[in-house]
């Protein structure tokens, strides 16, 4: 008596579930273990982690903040690069802010809310990228006593960006503009401090602060330059997250930067902190990919114990 097609069909599914199940649920397993447990691949597979005295200090192969419970930089440490991961280096919230190149106006927020006590988040406003690395590089220069301009930066850290209005030539650009307005800088509410925008007039024109609930995408965008040096003296990776928000290196630049400032707070010279951060460079990997980085936890785990802080 022959089996009926349908019971030999359900048989061999039936087969083929077993033999996938043991070799993608029990072989492959054990195996991509084994080859972890190899000696040199252990710590990575266990991600890394570093421990001080029996307590983790963190990864190794991700970033995480140094800074005090009001978010402020602690003097005594090396900062790492900005991240866009959560509240800053969340695994589990990985990403970028996904804005590119041409990402330069603001949206602005509804000042009524803000009024009533609303967060500038809560009231609608979102910053563009340049005004991200506007501020951003405002407040590291700040921090470490340098001057943070950046090109086609406003003094007030957002993004110098006109919207010129007036008629067209052929290609699309104003030929005689009839208005201008900055338009990352909204015009405050409060008659007593009135806005003044960063230049004065354009093309012989006044410059008016954004109004908010204004349309001014009829006008030309225009980014101004200003007159910030074109190396500005913080660098892009201080200013800029990256990917995947969870980069544990900054640039040997921005480590340099940051010298004067943890030399202080641990009250040694400042010579001392440039030979700790050559000691703990990584150079290129393979000798050509990439850049040479270092990493911010590994030195500040390093500066702990040979200098440990004085404040």
């Amino acid at each position: 008596m022959r089996t009926p097609p349908w019971i030999r069909q359900h048989l061999a599914a039936v087969r083929a579930l077993l033999v996938l199940t043991v070799i993608t649920g029990i072989v492959y397993p054990l195996a991509i273990w084994a080859v972890a447990s190899l000696p040199g691949l252990h710590d990575e597979a266990e991600g890394s982690m570093i421990d001080i005295d029996g307590q983790a200090a963190g990864s190794a192969l991700v970033g995480q903040l140094f800074t005090n419970s009001d978010g402020s930089p602690l003097p005594q440490f090396f900062q790492s690069r900005p991240s866009e991961a959560g509240a800053g280096y969340d695994p589990t919230s990985t990403g970028a802010s996904n804005l590119g190149p041409e990402s330069i106006v603001d949206t602005p927020g509804d000042p009524a809310l803000i009024r009533t006590g609303a967060t500038p988040a809560e009231a609608g406003y979102k910053a563009s990228l340049l005004t991200s690395v506007c501020s951003r590089s405002r407040a590291v220069g700040a921090t470490e006593g340098v001057d943070g301009a950046r090109p086609f930066c406003t003094p007030d850290g957002v993004g110098a960006v006109l919207s010129v209005i007036g008629p067209r030539d052929s290609l699309g650009n104003v030929v005689h503009p009839t208005r201008v307005i900055s338009v990352n800088e909204q015009c405050s509410t409060d008659s007593q401090t009135p806005r003044t925008p960063f230049i004065t007039e354009y093309e012989g024109v006044p410059v008016e602060c954004a109004k908010f609930g204004e349309n001014y995408s009829l006008g030309q965008i225009v980014p101004i330059r200003g007159d910030s040096p074109a190396d500005p003296a913080v660098p892009a990776d201080a200013v800029t997250a990256s990917g995947s928000g969870l980069d544990p290196h900054i640039s040997p630049e921005y480590a340099e930067l940051q010298a004067p400032r943890v030399a202080s707070a641990r009250g040694v010279p400042v010579d001392q902190i440039k030979a700790v951060i050559h000691e703990t460079q990584d150079a290129r990997t393979l000798g050509f990919l990439g850049e040479p980085r270092v990493n911010v936890l590994l030195l500040n785990i390093e500066l702990d114990q040979r200098y440990p802080a004085t404040r």
